[in-house]
């Protein structure tokens, strides 16, 4: 009797198991691959719904200025590549291998912009370098001859704005591989009389060549699909992120925009292949028996780093603390009488503070349900082994949304969700089910969801993959249900990884614009949205301090994890 018992026990675990991997799968093809398909659906059509085959592609692309959009994006995006290579490299080596003073505070500086949405990078540019700037006018008037006009309107003040966004990415990405070398090569070349600077060409460089790869690609898409500042600071220099927006928002031609959806896709797609390709050829250069690098004395390295990080870090704080001082001031340039009307939103949109509240809520359950699909989906693919094609395509559609413009997903939502019919060959019409969540927060909670799914994916198979497979083995020589060594032994082992992407999905989610931007309606406007709303009717103070309250917010809510972690979690053994 105990026997069957055990069987059938089994038998249930394990069917739990195959529905979990089941719903992934079905959650994704909703979600992801269903708006795509609709999105090169829309593309053949016209705004009634007739299909005019590659009518659209052919009159945008011949239309006046399109090709210049193009030009125009792929210009920014390199130049912010480089830029951001070279800077963020130079910060990740002074903080890695120099004994400058300060690091801790450096490294919370450098990756401040996280916590911002870009637009707010524009604003304090704008408030810095703009037609009334505090730059450009010489401190108003008062030092002349420090005026400095950079013309900021435009492809400058886009890739600054762009640099700012996209070095954080770079310096994490850089510090970890600087992080991971092995100190022993240094020895060896030390002791054969390999000067610094070969050492730093023949073992640094290669050691780091995938990393900086990774952070040309990652800056690269970013730029090349950001909305926030070409909005703000962009002027009449057309990118293809804000056609997109024209096409959709300001001549509601519906088919034209899914075009320029597809063009943005492009770019994007390559890089990330071309990334993933190099990495498969990518090999581990730190094991157990590598040695941590060791930082050696040398005053003129120190007081250059020194000297270098501290400029970086001092001009990201000050793009903030212009940005704070900007929103409490009654009216900038012209009144700097200290005020707290910015921060009163009872006459936008009706109601106070709402789209903050909105903001809060969406990303706490953006955060949650991300965090449990995310892990689950990662888990399941790494621990069952049946069903093998389904996994595979959880697997290919999870990593998906890396290469995917945030634009382009909430197009394609507007394609699908909008839709009252769905057509299906051989079958016909049939009403669609999922056209209930159009225009109600929940489409906006699911398309950050699948918007930020891939790194979360990513982080939760790393972290699984450290596990020692014998936890599993030895559970089911015993006959104990995989749910128990799950909830008993896995989630405590890796607690600190669940915590980290609830963070990282709540920092995005807060900050986010281009995912959301075609979805939101006046009951589900979010602080994010609430920033372009502002800055279109030129209410810069009001959208500067709606930046501020998302930063503080973002960091409220990264300090109390970080205490709860510290109290609460320990370390993991």
């Amino acid at each position: 009797m105990e026997l069957i018992f055990n069987r059938s026990q089994k038998l249930f675990s394990e069917r739990v198991r195959d529905i979990i991997v089941w719903g992934i799968a079905i959650f994704f093809i909703v979600v992801l691959a269903f708006p795509l398909v609709a999105l090169g659906v829309k593309a053949t059509q016209d705004n009634s719904g007739t299909y005019i085959g590659f009518r659209n592609f052919i009159e945008y692309l011949t239309s006046p200025g399109v090709l210049s959009s193009f030009f125009n994006t792929i210009k920014v995006a390199s130049s912010t590549m480089f830029i951001t290579l070279l800077l963020g490299f130079i910060y990740s080596y002074g903080i890695s291998r120099s004994n400058i003073k300060g690091k801790n505070i450096l490294k919370f500086l450098i990756l401040l912009p996280i916590f911002a949405p870009t637009m707010l990078h524009g604003i304090s540019l704008v408030y810095l370098f703009g037609r009334m700037g505090v730059i450009t006018t010489g401190f108003f008037g008062k030092f002349p001859s420090l005026a400095t006009d950079i013309n900021l309107y435009g492809p400058t003040g886009i890739v600054i704005s762009e640099v700012i966004y996209t070095l954080p990415q770079a310096y994490l990405i850089i510090s970890m591989a600087l992080a991971n070398s092995d100190y022993r090569l240094y020895e060896a070349a030390k002791t054969l009389g390999t000067s610094k600077v070969k050492q730093f060409f023949t073992i640094t460089l290669p050691s780091c060549k995938y990393a900086v790869f990774s952070t040309a690609t990652v800056s690269f898409i970013l730029a090349f699909t950001d909305f926030g500042a070409p909005k703000v600071v962009g002027g009449n220099y057309n990118v293809l992120a804000t056609d997109i927006y024209k096409q959709v928002i300001g001549q509601q031609n519906l088919g034209r925009g899914a075009v320029v959806s597809i063009l943005l896709l492009i770019p994007a797609i390559i890089s990330f292949f071309l990334e993933k390709s190099l990495e498969k050829k990518q090999r581990d250069t730190f094991n157990a028996k590598s040695m941590d690098y060791r930082i050696e004395t040398s005053k003129f390295r120190d007081l250059f780093f020194y000297g270098f990080c501290w400029l970086i870090a001092l001009s990201i704080l000050g793009i903030f603390l212009i940005a704070t001082i900007a929103s409490f001031v009654k009216m900038w340039p012209y009144n700097f009488e200290a005020t707290l009307n910015n921060y009163k939103f009872f006459d936008f949109n009706g109601g106070a503070l709402q789209f903050y509240k909105n903001s809060i809520l969406i990303a706490l359950l953006s955060a949650t349900l991300g965090t449990i699909i995310s892990y689950l989906g990662a888990y399941t693919c790494l621990k069952t082994e049946t069903l093998t094609p389904i996994r595979n395509t959880i697997k290919f559609l999870a990593i998906v949304p890396l290469a995917l413009p945030g634009m382009v997903l909430g197009l394609g939502y507007i394609f699908f969700f909008n839709m009252n019919y769905i057509q299906i060959p051989f079958i016909g019409l049939v009403n669609n089910p999922f056209n209930g969540l159009y225009g109600t927060l929940w489409i906006l909670v699911l398309v950050n969801i699948v918007h930020f799914f891939s790194v979360a994916f990513m982080t939760a198979s790393t972290s699984l993959k450290k596990l020692d497979k014998e936890f599993e083995i030895v559970s089911l020589s015993m006959g104990i249900p995989w749910y128990k060594t799950f909830f008993n032994v896995t989630l405590p082992l890796t607690k600190h990884t669940i915590g980290e992407i609830f963070i990282y999905y709540f920092v995005n989610c807060m900050t986010t614009v281009s995912a959301a931007v075609f979805l939101y309606t006046s009951k589900t406007t979010l602080a994010s949205i609430a920033m372009v709303n502002l800055d279109e009717v030129g209410d810069q103070a009001k959208a500067a301090a709606m930046g501020i309250l998302i930063v503080v917010t973002n960091l409220f809510v990264k300090a109390i994890y970080e205490i709860i972690k510290k109290r609460y979690f320990g370390r993991n053994k």
